[in-house]
């Protein structure tokens, strides 16, 4: 080229132009893989409308008349993969312009039909369903001598396919590419196509590596995000407390609203179907032991939540009753369901007092008190007490009218740990009402 011609004709990526005399096509002798001999490609640079510039080529060989054409994109892989979902509802829809590079795929969701990538193409919607026809033909003939029934099968789908040409109904197609290269036509641009759904999003560190991406050495040596612990659940291995086969534990670091942090424990077993559930404390031991005193007066008292620390103790003044500080684990639910635990580990504690071999008296006053319990869980016991007593200050009950204080129901005092209490703490012991140490405790 000259100087003195057109830019028309200066620019290497020209416009598609049916009145263009010289398209400028280069002309390749290329070697044909069917017949060995030499045959033609020829290669033109052109622009999209609306969209960027590709290189179209296309083989063809005079010798066995083998041909076949495709297109590659001739910029950039694009910051950001695209995905096109068109509605093809009229004639003009099948007509839509379609570029699909190597990386792209095409899926129709309405018969779950998606094409892995392929080499690329500039096709029609009509064209592309063409091809994927062709595809599922290509090996009809052998597939029918050695697997008749899957023949069969394609043979159905393949006329799902051709049926959509018809357009008896609308169906969608799906051009999803991770390089940002493909293109469907808009007959509107440059106004907005109604029936167009145009995404476009991040690629996967899979989608790069396919790509042969790297990350830039800044992204690599960026710090990495610091550990939240309230974000993450996490799992370890361990035995199951009931048949002792392996099982998973789970753990998960909480927040409770107006109290402090704890821990959720869960453990799972599938050899004997054990499911079992543990509360600690996240913030350690606190300086002052805590007790509190709620007074049941309504049945909505029996939905608040109750977090009951391991060394907890549970007290119910009306039925003289007062459990031990580790009789149970640490259990996060709500006053009822404290009552059931209680009413449950009563029975698993006292076997005897509820078999055949249980004396009569005991056995009456067990299933007695177990009686008064359920009315209490149920509601139809109120006007009692539930107290939680906990030397650690890790229990915590429910303030239903919180960030107020809960003046008519809620009594909640705190004292000094003395030393039996530390020490009970630290080697898991027993308690017993009488105190022994000196300490001050009330």
């Amino acid at each position: 080229m000259t100087e003195t011609g057109s830019e028309q004709n200066n620019t290497l990526f020209r416009d598609i132009n049916a009145d263009d005399d010289d398209p400028e096509v280069t002309q390749i002798e290329s070697l044909c893989l069917n017949c060995h001999e030499q045959g033609m490609t020829r290669l033109f640079l052109t622009r999209i409308p609306f969209f960027r510039e590709v290189i179209v080529s296309s083989f063809s060989c005079d010798q066995c008349g083998s041909n076949n054409s495709e297109l590659q994109s001739a910029g950039r892989i694009q910051d950001k993969a695209v995905k096109y979902t068109v509605k093809v509802i009229t004639p003009q829809d099948l007509n839509r312009q379609v570029v699909q590079t190597d990386s792209a795929t095409i899926s129709i969701p309405e018969l779950e039909f998606e094409s892995p990538p392929n080499k690329g193409v500039m096709t029609t919607v009509e064209g592309m369903i063409n091809r994927a026809v062709e595809g599922l033909n290509q090996d009809q003939v052998l597939r029918r001598i050695q697997h008749p029934d899957d023949a069969a099968q394609i043979d159905k789908f393949v006329e799902k396919l051709t049926e959509l040409k018809t357009l008896k109904s609308p169906f969608h197609l799906v051009l999803d590419d991770p390089s940002g290269n493909s293109f469907i036509e808009n007959p509107f641009a440059p106004k907005l196509d109604p029936e167009t759904k145009v995404v476009h999003y991040k690629r996967s560190k899979e989608q790069n590596e396919a790509l042969c991406i790297q990350e830039s050495e800044e992204k690599q040596t960026e710090p990495e995000p610091e550990f939240n612990a309230k974000d993450e659940v996490l799992q370890f291995q361990s035995n199951c407390p009931g048949c002792t086969a392996p099982s998973s534990c789970k753990m998960k670091l909480v927040d409770i609203p107006h109290f402090k942090e704890i821990v959720l424990m869960a453990t799972s077993c599938d050899a004997c179907g054990l499911r079992d559930s543990e509360v600690k404390g996240g913030a350690g031991i606190e300086p002052q032991g805590r007790r509190i005193s709620l007074k049941m007066t309504d049945v909505s008292d029996l939905t608040r939540d109750v977090l009951k620390s391991d060394m907890c103790s549970v007290e119910i003044p009306e039925l003289d009753f007062s459990t031990g500080m580790t009789s149970t684990t640490g259990k996060f639910t709500t006053v009822e369901g404290l009552i059931d635990d209680i009413i449950t580990e009563l029975k698993k504690a006292n076997p005897f007092f509820l078999g055949d071999s249980g004396q009569e008296d005991k056995l009456y006053k067990m299933s007695e008190f177990c009686d008064k319990l359920e009315k209490i869980k149920s509601g139809e016991t109120l006007d009692v007490h539930v107290i939680l007593d906990d030397p650690t200050g890790n229990s915590y009950l429910q303030n239903v009218y919180a960030p107020d204080s809960d003046t008519k129901t809620l009594d909640i005092s705190f004292y000094r740990m003395c030393m039996c209490q530390i020490l009970a703490q630290e080697h898991s012991l027993f308690l017993f009402k009488e105190c022994v140490c000196t300490s001050p405790n009330p």
